[in-house]
């Protein structure tokens, strides 16, 4: 199999790094690179290195990489959802609890009194002052139930949760993944309206900035705490933060400061901690290295945001040939004649889509002419073509 070098932008786990095969090694000059591992490094204004072929995340959010450039230079993206969900889950709960509670509130005075000679005193006459809730038999609203949302929602049931989900795009794997405890919320508004806990879970597109603006904040129920673990931008916080001074919203709990939400009344701002734990950091390199490494040595993709999934499974054949091209027509039919033409017999062919972009996998059963890539880089629509050979892999574009 061919050597390939990975470029880490981030320190990435070496339990992760570690599981790539012998033949990959990590470099420090980044032109040289077949794949990348990134966290949060901002990937906008980079130049992509001519034999780039993947960018893998470690992580659930793409937000620092520039998927419509990396699209249209046939670089294929993945990320790791659902690695992570478990850290994210107990982060969640854990201000859950701290919400209901007044604990960060309760600590924090304590703090501001610990010179008092009478402190015991002290403690026990102000504790009144953060007498909380029991989460028990409270609702929770999950707004969005894929990896993370679904685990938070199973796990407040576990705990004795009243929980309602609002998912318009819920999955079929995703539904299987659920407690039949979990009710149905029909409308986002049907949501907000009824529960006292609300979390939200999706990931942030440019569709949904704001997407709980001031109409769904006034549509909240009065005294309801609002947890925010997926991105700043999701919500109106200018809208939150005058909830917030009325009253009307109990508490703001939010994973990312920003100049705003670190200055709300009653908002309790942790540092993008969601992900930030040993465990999560090995599952998102482990899962990333895997991803970049089937890519590159099989041609297979999985969790790509960017280009179809799709597995012929370890190449056996004398040959394999993968395709990133536009979803336009009569692509397959130029793609199979192509290979008919130049006497190249096609022993497995797999295409898949996603929007405007497709991307097809075939095992060819002779040696290929040196050419062959160059002539299918020359078809309409063809946006980068790998040869990837049994007895030795060639990217040759």
């Amino acid at each position: 199999m061919k050597d390939r070098k990975i470029y880490c932008m981030n320190q990435i786990s070496p339990v992760g790094t570690a599981t790539f095969r012998k033949g990959y090694t990590l470099t420090e000059n980044v032109q040289e690179a077949a794949g990348i591992l990134v966290r949060s490094a901002d990937m906008h204004d980079f130049a992509f290195p001519e034999g780039l072929r993947a960018i893998a995340r470690a992580g659930a959010g793409v937000n620092n990489i520039p998927l419509d450039r990396c699209t249209e230079a046939g670089i294929v993206v993945f990320n790791t959802p659902g690695a992570n969900a478990n850290s994210v889950k107990e982060l969640v709960l854990c201000a859950l609890l701290a919400s209901s509670r007044h604990v960060i509130e309760g600590a924090e005075w304590v703090r501001q009194i610990s010179g008092s000679e009478t402190l015991s005193k002290d403690v026990e006459k102000g504790k009144k002052a953060f007498v909380g809730n029991e989460i028990m038999g409270k609702r929770l609203g999950v707004i969005g139930l894929g990896a993370i949302g679904a685990e938070v929602a199973n796990a407040a049931v576990a705990l004795g949760m009243e929980v309602y989900g609002y998912d318009p795009y819920l999955s079929v794997n995703a539904a299987w993944m659920l407690s039949k405890e979990v009710r149905h919320a029909s409308s986002l508004q049907e949501l907000l309206s009824t529960c006292d806990y609300v979390t939200i879970h999706v990931p942030l597109t440019e569709k949904n900035p704001g997407m709980i603006g001031a109409k769904e904040i006034a549509q909240l129920k009065e005294g309801a705490v609002f947890l925010n673990f997926s991105r700043d931008k999701l919500v109106d916080e200018a809208a939150m933060e005058q909830a917030l001074e009325e009253g009307r919203v109990r508490a703001y709990y939010s994973d990312f400061a920003n100049d705003r939400s670190v200055k709300m009344k009653n908002a309790v701002i942790f540092p993008h901690l969601g992900a930030s734990t040993e465990e999560a950091e090995d599952n998102c390199a482990v899962m990333a290295a895997r991803e970049l490494q089937d890519y590159l040595d099989n041609g297979n993709i999985a969790h790509s945001v960017n280009y179809p999934s799709l597995d012929m499974g370890v190449c056996q054949a004398e040959a394999r040939v993968a395709i990133l091209h536009r979803n336009i027509p009569n692509m397959i039919s130029q793609i199979a004649s192509f290979f008919g033409n130049s006497g190249l017999n096609i022993e497995n062919m797999i295409s898949n889509t996603r929007g405007d972009y497709e991307y097809t996998l075939l095992d060819i059963s002779s040696p290929m002419p040196d050419d062959t890539v160059e002539r299918l880089m020359a078809v309409n629509g063809v946006l980068k073509v790998r040869r990837i050979s049994e007895k030795g892999h060639h990217d040759l574009v």
